[in-house]
């Protein structure tokens, strides 16, 4: 009996021990990805839309598909921070993102280059209509107008309140295309802008925040420019919402 409770201690012992030292080796790993992360977080909400927009045009200066798109989902994040009051904006922009998306992956080496689906549409006469790709990549370059506006507001104006600089990109952007119904939606929606501190406190990270808003706006706005001179060629950059 005494032999059996040694061997029930010593066994105690062991999976103790063991147990600890499995706990041990799971909070390192934990602290090595918690490590990991706070590295790649490095920089501002930005960070990940600058780095890709290095990528968008291929070496003859033509406009990638998936690169494009890539950059416009990094910018979904930065969507994310006004809460509410961007809800339209971001469901408009992610659904846009993935029409244009699924097409490219119908056939990738085809439509590698980002206008070749709006030429096959012009081409097969149904560019106008409201699911097409050409409607898609105009509506996603205008939201991205009104976003490289309201950040250029932002920067330019530090006496505004969110509220005010939503309204006036909206005016210089979107609003000219929108009926009644949309326009009235996003004036309601704007009411649930956020405190402007906050927000810019939020999409901050670890980065000079003002830097990389200027950088986006400078970048950004060139490649949107060029899509607009592109539609504006096949006739479809001054189609209004249906």
């Amino acid at each position: 009996f005494e032999r059996k409770q040694k061997c029930v201690k010593r066994f105690s012992t062991f999976r103790s021990t063991t147990r600890d030292q499995l706990l041990s080796s799971v909070l390192s790993i934990f602290a090595s990805v918690y490590i990991y992360e706070i590295a790649r977080m490095e920089g501002t909400v930005f960070t990940p839309a600058l780095e890709g927009m290095k990528d968008v045009k291929s070496e003859e200066g033509e406009m990638l598909t998936k690169p494009f798109l890539d950059v416009c989902k990094q910018i979904l994040p930065v969507i994310d921070k006004f809460g509410l009051a961007m809800a339209l904006v971001k469901s408009d922009v992610g659904g846009n993102i993935t029409r244009l998306e699924n097409k490219y992956l119908s056939n990738p080496s085809e439509f590698n280059h980002l206008y070749t689906m709006v030429r096959a549409e012009v081409e097969a006469k149904t560019a106008k209509a409201s699911s097409s790709c050409t409607n898609g990549l105009l509506w996603l370059t205008r939201a991205m107008d009104f976003l490289v506006e309201l950040f250029r507001n932002l920067l330019e104006h530090a006496e505004w309140t969110m509220s005010k600089a939503c309204t006036d990109s909206y005016s210089k952007t979107l609003k000219k295309w929108h009926g009644w119904l949309a326009s009235s939606s996003f004036t309601v929606a704007m009411k649930l802008a956020p405190d402007r501190k906050k927000f810019m406190d939020v999409i901050g990270g670890a980065g000079e925040i003002n830097l990389d808003i200027e950088k986006f706006c400078t970048t950004f706005s060139p490649l949107l420019e060029e899509n607009h001179k592109f539609l504006a060629s096949v006739g479809m950059d001054d189609l209004k919402a249906s």
